[in-house]
């Protein structure tokens, strides 16, 4: 197997991939891609391209609509950094809170001023005082692998914690403090939060959803923590909120020339993920997810592919991506059949507009019975394992 690395990946995740894997940056003809942050918008997907393993949670810079039309399965690793974000969101609430950084940077000026820095500091720090988190109220959008974890660290630090997320999975939910207050609607969020931190996806219906309206039902001084997308922040509405003081402070991971040096801003430059650790289990999380659908055609964490995970029966594994309508299934299963093969397990798994089946059959499978199996109206892709 072949597998093309776009960015540097920890070698305890390409390790994983084991004997038989022709690993690196010059690989041509690859299976697989493994990818960090390096943009595949332009790129043009190879014919031999079956999979994209990105190890971390965003997918933004591949084309996963376009990679499900052509059949390449694109993988992501949730929670894997989880760890790594809430750190420093937490952080991120005392540099909301208590000018930490205006104040290290007027500490820089006092420099040269001998024995006179210990007075002009009592007399300068109370421009940078800012209140405790002790006892105030933060409401946490989007209760997944990040958000869960912020929640409970923000409880934990004495903080009152407003949850909200319609789509939140029962694993998530079991992951939460009791004490986190559910809230029914972003509305009670942003009426009764002094701070509050997103923790959402980016898309259509989230890109600028903080935003002047959004702003106009939150505390007056509120708090905005960012660590998830740029896009899902407004910029002019958010400077505007900041001049008039409806905004106390925002703290963002991902810096944009408008808010760059924006009086109350503390842009960081996307460090929610850059730890050792965070690297390694994105990376070997990456790995895993790829090996185990190149070796197995299993699918686990997809974005654009549903998640199937089928035991081995039988001799042959056959794996087909196709179209999410009707009668694909009867069509496949007639066209297998017809070439006398014996399906011993079918499973499929849907997913909007795009389906997958995994049959298990007894025999060989020969190039002549995957065409006819590819030629079936809605397939896209068609390999046998």
């Amino acid at each position: 197997m072949n597998v093309l690395t776009l960015n540097k990946i920890a070698a305890c995740g390409t390790d994983r991939l084991g004997a038989g894997y022709n690993v690196g940056e010059a690989v041509e003809n690859p299976d697989g891609i493994m990818v960090r942050s390096a943009s595949m918008h332009d790129m043009e997907m190879p014919a031999s391209l079956l999979a994209i393993a990105r190890a971390g949670a965003g997918t933004n810079n591949i084309p996963c609509d376009k990679c499900a039309e052509e059949g390449i399965v694109v993988f992501n690793t949730p929670g894997a950094n989880a760890n790594a974000v809430k750190e420093l969101v937490i952080a991120g609430l005392f540099l909301a809170s208590r000018k930490v950084v205006p104040a290290i940077e007027w500490a820089k000026t006092l420099k040269g001023q001998g024995d006179a820095v210990g007075k002009l500091v009592e007399k300068g720090k109370g421009a940078y005082a800012g209140p405790e988190i002790q006892g105030k109220t933060l409401g946490v959008i989007g209760l997944g692998a990040i958000g869960r974890l912020v929640a409970n660290a923000a409880r934990a630090l004495g903080m009152t914690v407003y949850g909200y997320d319609p789509y939140i999975s029962v694993d998530a939910a079991w992951g939460l403090s009791r004490s986190i207050v559910h809230a029914a609607s972003l509305e009670e969020i942003y009426a009764n939060c002094d701070y509050i931190t997103v923790h959402v996806p980016l898309m259509d219906s989230t890109r600028g959803s903080l935003n002047a309206a959004a702003f106009a039902q939150m505390k007056d001084g509120v708090r905005v923590l960012n660590f998830s997308r740029a896009e899902l922040v407004n910029s002019a509405d958010m400077i505007a909120a900041l001049e008039s003081g409806k905004v106390a402070s925002y703290v963002v991971d991902f810096p944009t020339d408008e808010m760059i040096g924006v009086e109350n801003v503390v842009a960081i430059p996307h460090l929610g993920a850059s730890t050792p650790e965070s690297e390694d289990n994105c990376a070997m999380m990456a790995a895993d997810e790829l090996k185990n659908y190149l070796e197995n055609g299993n699918i686990v964490n997809s974005v654009n592919y549903p998640t199937l995970v089928a035991p081995r029966t039988g001799d042959t594994r056959v794996c087909v991506l196709h179209k999410n309508i009707p009668n694909v299934l009867t069509a496949i299963s007639a066209a297998v059949s017809a070439q006398g093969l014996n399906i011993e397990a079918m499973n499929n798994a849907s997913k909007k507009e795009y389906a997958y089946t995994i049959m298990d059959v007894t025999g060989d499978v020969s190039d002549e019975s995957l065409e006819k199996i590819k030629a079936v109206e809605g397939v896209i892709r068609v390999r046998k394992i």
